[in-house]
């Protein structure tokens, strides 16, 4: 693409291209380190991250309302995103990950692994979570599963309260660590911030998940699924319309049949 095509994109992919020649020259990296090594970064760091989650919310309960799980799962998430954005791009998020994939930030092989990852993540973060969290907490947070919804009235406002949140987190992921002209340094804080504000905002609507991976693991140990799907759907259609903002959906579309054919 030349630098007057790059301009007339209202997305670009950035290359993480600089320096001279030499530098630009393609790097000989191994199998391990091209498909295995990001793989377990979104283990480890869904594990760390979603642990220190669910470890606010057992012992938050009663205590300071949405303040201490907004500060947790917002710094966490930024610490993890800094040390393993470099490996794995640092999503910890099916949504994040479905998100970059249609923007074009990262490739269709890599995109069922991430997720499964996570998942795995979640479920190790949730287990480590009830091993060291004394049984009355365990059970007076239902396991750090999302609770927040328990009248039929508010599935309709929890769902909304998902899919506005995500897309929040999903496009400053897409604009402060995806998009060549805008990506940031500050992208781990930003992000993390996004979360930490998200949570404090809409903690009381549907506990602000955000995430299905965090929503996964401590439903599947607690066994506490009253309302799972909502964390599924609503971050999903968040990030499918943040990708419809960054990109058109005739753009994101032919991208994915494009990405489909040149694999068969």
């Amino acid at each position: 693409m030349t630098s007057t095509e790059s301009k007339s994109e209202l997305f670009t992919v950035a290359s993480g291209d600089g320096g001279d020649s030499l530098q630009n020259q393609p790097k000989r990296v191994s199998f391990f380190e091209h498909y295995i090594q990001p793989c377990l970064a979104e283990i480890l760091g869904s594990t760390l991250f979603m642990f220190v989650g669910c470890v606010s919310v057992m012992g938050n309960v009663g205590i300071s309302g949405s303040i201490q799980p907004a500060l947790a799962h917002g710094l966490a998430l930024a610490i993890a995103i800094a040390i393993f954005g470099e490996i794995s791009g640092g999503h910890f998020n099916p949504a994040v990950s479905v998100c970059v994939y249609l923007i074009g930030g990262m490739e269709l092989i890599f995109l069922v692994p991430y997720v499964l990852s996570q998942m795995l993540g979640g479920l190790i973060a949730a287990g480590l979570a009830k091993a060291v969290t004394t049984s009355i907490a365990y059970e007076n947070a239902s396991g750090a599963a999302f609770n927040a919804v328990q009248a039929t009235d508010g599935i309709g406002s929890a769902t909304v309260a998902e899919m506005i949140m995500t897309l929040f987190l999903t496009m400053v992921v897409s604009m402060g660590a995806i998009n060549g002209r805008t990506r940031s340094q500050l992208a781990p804080f930003c992000i993390g911030l996004t979360v930490t504000a998200n949570i404090l905002a809409g903690g009381g609507i549907s506990g602000a998940c955000m995430n299905p991976a965090r929503a996964f693991g401590p439903a599947v140990v607690s066994g506490y699924w009253t309302h799972h799907w909502i964390y599924w759907v609503g971050p999903l259609t968040g990030a499918l319309v943040t990708v419809s903002f960054v990109r058109t959906p005739t753009h994101w579309m032919c991208f994915v049949f494009g990405t489909i054919l040149s694999k068969l």
